[in-house]
């Protein structure tokens, strides 16, 4: 070998060559280039914080988004009309935290809005990061949640003076097409197994009815294994060896418990991405609801953690058909996590939102 030749040959192995990221065989449509209008709903709390990182970030990358913002808070008696019509037209919304009152028989916004636009599946995306350490490895969890009925069906009230009936509600309407929307995901993005997350051994006829309409659509995807657990094993095992779920499929209820404690055991719930989908809509926020809102001291102080809704916000592009943004986007805010200096109080660190929105900007390329 000449002395050039391995000259090369040792650059070749000191340097390697940048890994090529951007996909060969990808060819848009003409007009896949368009601006699309996202309509914003910052929140209570740490929404606005959060949000306008989010607005940062796509400013910086030129991101073919534009934003349509609407002031919600969660003590209002409803969402007004003008937001949801501004989310029919637009399809596609994100939003932060909306504070929902204890008692007092206030309805949640966030139940007001998936109702009106039938934003049947939730789904957070629960993985371990490089660079972020947890006392599980090997997670990797996507959570699919039925988001219109059970115990969320708001059918409650007081019988007599100090009793209260509380209506759980399951149809096999709602449960064959929240089957089908996990076995769909699992198969287009080549998941292995699902798991029915369930308490029918009590609660004989609901949750009966939700494995069976499960069951039915299982059938028709003979490569993907399908196994059922009851909820209270589910959170043992959740715990103790989450590196066996894969895709998780619950009722409402279930689901609310399953994301949050699997975003837990996979870094929290400050770094795991979500959204909530229908037939015509979509809505990103930060996949575990546990936090969303923050404390008061985290809002004055300016530390909340916006990488969970900057990779939700990852997750609306790839819905809107821009995957190379959505790429570009979600790089970044890992590499600042694998690079561990700009991390905020629930991630170890002292750093405030507004310099790790500074960090991810610097990243993106």
């Amino acid at each position: 070998m000449s002395a050039s030749r391995a000259s090369l040959s040792l650059l070749r192995t000191l340097v390697p060559y940048k890994t090529q990221t951007r996909a060969v065989t990808y060819m848009p449509r003409p007009g896949d280039g368009s601006p699309r209008p996202v309509t914003l709903i910052p929140g209570d709390g740490i929404g606005p914080l959060v949000t306008n990182a989010v607005e940062q970030v796509m400013e910086a990358m030129h991101a073919p988004v534009y934003f349509e913002k609407y002031q919600v808070h969660g003590d209002m008696k409803q969402i007004p009309q003008e937001v949801i019509d501004s989310i029919r037209k637009n399809k596609v919304c994100l939003k932060g935290g909306l504070r929902t009152p204890k008692g007092g028989g206030v309805s949640s916004l966030n139940l007001h809005l998936r109702r009106e636009l039938d934003l049947y599946a939730s789904l957070v995306d629960c993985c371990n990061l490089p660079g972020l350490p947890t006392r599980h490895e090997n997670v990797d969890i996507v959570v699919i949640r039925e988001n219109t009925e059970g115990e969320y069906s708001g059918l409650e009230h007081e019988v007599v003076p100090g009793v209260v009936e509380s209506l759980k509600v399951i149809t096999k309407f709602c449960s064959e097409r929240i089957a089908k929307y996990a076995f769909e995901y699992a198969y287009l993005n080549n998941r292995k197994k699902v798991t029915a997350v369930h308490k029918a051994n009590i609660m004989k006829l609901a949750d009966g009815l939700f494995l069976e309409s499960c069951r039915e659509v299982a059938a028709r995807y003979p490569t993907i294994k399908y196994d059922e657990i009851i909820v209270d094993n589910c959170c043992m095992q959740l715990v103790s060896k989450p590196e066996q779920f894969d895709v998780m499929i619950t009722p409402n209820l279930y689901g609310n418990l399953v994301a949050n404690t699997a975003a837990g055991i996979a870094g929290g719930t400050g770094v795991m991405p979500g959204g909530n989908v229908g037939a015509e809509h979509a809505v990103f926020e930060q996949g575990a609801s546990a936090g969303n809102v923050g404390k008061k001291k985290m809002v004055e102080q300016k530390t909340a953690n916006p990488l969970a809704l900057l990779l939700s916000s990852a997750m609306m592009l790839r819905h809107l058909q821009f995957p190379a943004f959505a790429n570009r986007l979600e790089e970044a805010v890992k590499n600042v996590i694998l690079e561990g200096k700009y991390r905020t109080k629930d991630l170890g660190g002292d750093s405030t939102t507004q310099q790790v929105v500074d960090a991810v900007i610097a990243k993106i390329e």
